[in-house]
């Protein structure tokens, strides 16, 4: 038996590694597909709430990095005297079919100085595929009725349907 008689023998048909390449391919894509909650399972999704506190000029960070704004976030929570109020940062997405009008973010807060809470509504208008942030601020005075936060409650409403929440762990 010569060499290219061998070569012959054990050479793979073209045909079945196209075949497998197809199946696993299409595997891959099952899985991925199934892997991935779709729009209809999850329409409406408050996605991360970020409270931040302000300074004196209402900044909450110095400069344009993640860097300086958590280290500008850490000296503010070292320095209480030098804030001046809070905001929460609130990322979220809404997939509704018609713009209601009725979408609103609403955030509830507990602080050290007022244990019942506070809660302050921001009406929101309704997006395509992709999500939003959100800005709501307390006012100053605000800030210094509740005093440090304690518990945050952010919702996502519909009317009067609740659609999502995310609360601190505190809350």
């Amino acid at each position: 038996m010569s060499i290219s008689e061998i070569d012959i023998e054990f050479a793979p048909d073209r045909r079945k590694i196209r075949r497998m390449r197809h199946a696993i391919a299409l595997l891959c894509l099952l899985l991925l597909n199934g892997l991935t909650p779709s729009a209809a399972a999850v329409p409406c999704k408050i996605i991360k709430v970020l409270p931040q506190l302000l300074d004196e000029k209402g900044l909450h960070t110095l400069y344009p990095s993640l860097y300086a704004r958590d280290a500008h976030q850490a000296y503010l929570l070292a320095h209480p005297e030098k804030c001046s109020g809070i905001r929460f940062a609130i990322q979220w997405k809404a997939h509704v079919k018609e713009d209601s009008g009725h979408l609103k973010l609403r955030v509830q807060v507990r602080g050290s100085k007022d244990a019942t809470g506070l809660s302050v509504e921001q009406p929101i208008k309704r997006t395509g595929l992709f999500d939003r942030w959100t800005m709501i601020p307390l006012t100053a005075e605000d800030f210094k009725k509740v005093g440090a936060v304690t518990a945050w409650r952010a919702t996502l409403w519909d009317g009067d349907t609740l659609l999502s929440e995310e609360k601190s762990f505190l809350w």
